[in-house]
């Protein structure tokens, strides 16, 4: 996983993105939802993980004022367990906190038990219930947060480019 490199998504990325929105999502997100993200939605961020041209998952998150929304988190199946979903975890966190924000949340399915183990790896708190949040299968979200983003930057400098 070390000659794995995390960059802002580019528009020239979305073929891969999509390809990963197919394998892992049973209602992927559209194509032209991502173009939005990119080209017209001034609060989101959004990271690719590559290993040469190879695009292994994505991530991404809106910062609006002091507070991070964590929007996606996409692993390839082929590389998951490698440490890359964590990687792309904390790249968010970072880059929340290079852009001002001091806290961070997002929604989790609870039958995702390998996303909530990581997230509350990179200490979020489960802290609430969104009721039939997930329109495909009307499955409630766990609403998690993470209080304090100034706790992981101290591994900034040897992670951030």
């Amino acid at each position: 996983m070390e000659d794995v490199r995390i960059s802002r998504m580019q528009l020239s990325d979305l073929d891969d993105v999509m390809e990963i929105e197919k394998v892992c999502y049973p209602t992927p997100w559209s194509r032209r939802a991502f173009v939005g993200e990119l080209t017209e939605n001034v609060y989101a961020y959004y990271l690719v993980a590559h290993a040469g041209t190879q695009l292994l998952g994505y991530a991404g998150m809106w910062v609006i004022l002091d507070e991070a929304h964590v929007t996606n988190v996409s692993v390839h199946p082929e590389w998951r367990r490698m440490g890359l979903g964590r990687r792309l975890v904390h790249e968010l966190i970072v880059r929340a906190h290079d852009l001002g924000a001091t806290r961070m949340t997002l929604e989790v399915r609870p039958s995702n038990d390998g996303a909530r183990k990581l997230y509350a790896q990179a200490g979020f708190v489960e802290r609430g219930l969104r009721k039939g949040y997930y329109a495909d299968t009307h499955e409630d979200a766990i609403i998690m947060w993470k209080y304090d983003l100034s706790d992981i930057t101290a591994q900034h400098d040897s992670h951030h480019p």
